[in-house]
């Protein structure tokens, strides 16, 4: 068995590597942020404060050196019945979405994935746990994505 969890005779879709710009940018700004309140806080000479908001940076960018491997580690896949999504490094997940239990397929973009031609595709079922968003597809895989699975949760309506 091999050291990641991979299922047997699952061919698996990776999201586009453009998504590991739109993650960094997210935490550059978030990592400016930390690093401005630590400034901040020095300024008016709050120790406590500029210690815990600059470890926090840190601990951000250090974060940020693994967005790359964290981005590989998405994939998705379609089998008969359901719809397979992974991810995660350290404490992986995976999640398995009957089609007949899908009640929303939503497609979101922010600013920085639009410029970049990326969408996020959220799926929603009527359990909370099994709420699904495969991050970093292009648009056109996501529209295309979207209606197939709009098609087939059409056709395997469960317990209506």
């Amino acid at each position: 068995m091999s050291a990641r969890f991979d299922l047997p005779d699952i061919e698996w879709r990776r999201v586009s590597p453009k998504q590991v710009g739109v993650e960094l940018v997210g935490s550059a700004i978030w990592v400016l942020l930390c690093v401005a309140g630590a400034i901040v806080a020095l300024v008016f000479e709050i120790w406590p404060v500029a210690a815990v908001v600059g470890a926090v940076a840190v601990i951000s960018a250090i974060s940020a050196a693994l967005i790359p491997r964290r981005v590989r580690s998405y994939g998705y896949a379609m089998r008969d019945d359901d719809l397979l999504f992974r991810r995660g490094l350290l404490f992986q997940r995976f999640v398995a979405v009957p089609y007949g239990r899908m009640q929303l397929v939503d497609i979101n973009r922010g600013p920085i994935a639009r410029m970049l031609g990326l969408a996020d595709l959220k799926l929603v079922t009527a359990a909370a746990t099994t709420g699904v968003a495969i991050p970093g597809l292009t648009e056109a895989d996501a529209g295309e994505l979207r209606d197939r699975l709009v098609e087939l949760a059409e056709t395997r309506r469960v317990g209506l």
